[in-house]
């Protein structure tokens, strides 16, 4: 039995579309203590590759939502068996948000001067 195995029955077992938890009462289901690296919003990211307690909830169903680090409490919300996949196809997550909004941002290459001039005239523009 692994470590987290006792969060993904316990989130089997509901009945519901959304389980609010606090982290103390994911600890209380565990029996341990969450690592350190609770305080982190990706460490709640709904990516399976990311760590083991996120394989623990997205096998029983579930991904995450509504993370309040401050607070330290979140939703589990149920995905429909056909997301169970590819969770991230169900409705976006926090991150998958705050994402969305960075749209437009850009990766400069290595050797790309960026104060050089590229020839375009964007003074009309900006009128």
């Amino acid at each position: 039995m692994g470590k987290y195995e006792p969060l993904t029955r316990y989130l089997a077992d509901r009945p519901t579309a959304e389980v609010p938890m606090t982290f103390s009462e994911i600890e209380r289901v565990l029996g341990a203590a969450l690592p350190a690296s609770k305080q982190y919003p990706a460490w709640w990211s709904n990516n399976p590759s990311n760590n083991v307690m996120t394989r623990a909830w997205l096998e029983a169903g579930f991904q995450t939502e509504r993370v309040d680090i401050g607070r330290e409490k979140l939703v589990f919300r149920r995905i429909r068996p056909e997301d169970r996949q590819n969770p991230s196809s169900a409705r976006p997550n926090i991150l998958e948000r705050i994402r969305h909004r960075l749209a437009g941002t850009v990766t400069i290459p290595p050797g790309v001067d960026v104060t050089q001039p590229t020839g375009d005239v964007w003074a009309a523009e900006c009128d």
